[in-house]
């Protein structure tokens, strides 16, 4: 368990019509090439996609994380981070795998913890925050599809959802909960300095620890951002998954070849779609 006592997030499923999704301002500040410089694969937990389940399989998962601690085992692991966030609830089972493991948990945020990622970021016993890294935090923030009542319930349940993550931040701060609750209410980002000063971050990384890898999949970043285009436009999580389904014949991000466009009158129409979804 760790070291600290960190309070547990207790959220599930029902929340009506919404949907978490990435933020659009999350994902334009995000380089997904920034990375450590010194992964030890046996001993370290590499989260530098968004987080949830994408539409190709790729993303961060709790079920993912589950694995890789159930191989460390009872050893210290460092979990380095480098994410614009993503699905809440996938954000809190990762934070309550990581408050439950035995042994030291350290976290080195690389480039940006965003959303749920700084969730994730507070789970551990040592938050390190690397040179032109950032925290950002906020409400948390959904997609929601429906009418009126829809709406209203939508917003009904997650007040305690923004009440347990200004909890989280709280007791890892030393800040009030109402303190804690106004940078929410502002959606802050927090750099290095600041997040080591008001008790987000225990210390910074040295320049050398960190590094980019010019083969990172930057492609991943361009399609998160039309998919949380095409969900500002209201189009429902299976809609866009099902249209970048048919758009790619491969899997973005992949090793060999980036993904084609599949031929065919539809996939140009759709192709279409998305690109007057994103001038809009």
């Amino acid at each position: 368990m760790s070291l600290l006592t960190l309070p547990e997030i207790r959220a599930d499923h029902r929340l009506g019509a919404a949907q978490f999704d990435l933020r659009p301002d999350a994902l334009e500040r995000w380089s997904p090439e920034v990375r450590a410089a010194d992964d030890d694969a046996e001993t370290s937990i590499s989260i530098y996609d968004a987080i949830g389940e994408s539409w190709d399989g790729a993303g961060v998962t709790s079920k993912r994380i589950a694995a890789a601690l159930r191989a460390i085992g009872k050893r210290p692991v460092k979990v380095n981070v480098n994410s614009p966030g993503g699905d809440f609830f996938e954000g809190v089972a990762i934070y309550n795998l990581l408050r439950e493991h035995e042994a030291k948990v350290t976290v080195r945020v690389m480039g940006l913890a965003a959303s749920a990622a700084s969730i994730i970021a507070m789970s551990g016993d040592e938050i390190l925050m690397g040179d032109g890294a950032f925290l950002m935090i906020h409400n948390a923030w959904a997609i929601a599809i429906g009418n009126r009542h829809d709406m209203a319930d939508a917003a009904t349940r997650l007040e305690p959802f923004d009440a347990a993550m200004a909890q989280v931040y709280s007791s890892r701060t030393g800040l009030s909960v109402a303190q804690v609750s106004a940078l929410m209410d502002k959606e802050t980002w927090i750099n290095s300095t600041q997040a080591v000063e008001d008790g987000f971050a225990t210390g910074v990384l040295e320049r050398a620890e960190v590094s980019k890898d010019a083969k990172a999949h930057v492609d991943r970043k361009a399609l998160a951002l039309v998919e949380a285009s095409m969900a500002r436009a209201g189009h429902s999580r299976s809609v866009r998954r099902d249209a970048f389904k048919a758009l790619f014949s491969g899997k973005p991000g992949a090793a060999g070849d980036p993904a084609r466009p599949s031929a065919g009158i539809e996939t140009a129409a759709l192709l279409h779609s998305l690109t007057a979804t994103l001038k809009g």
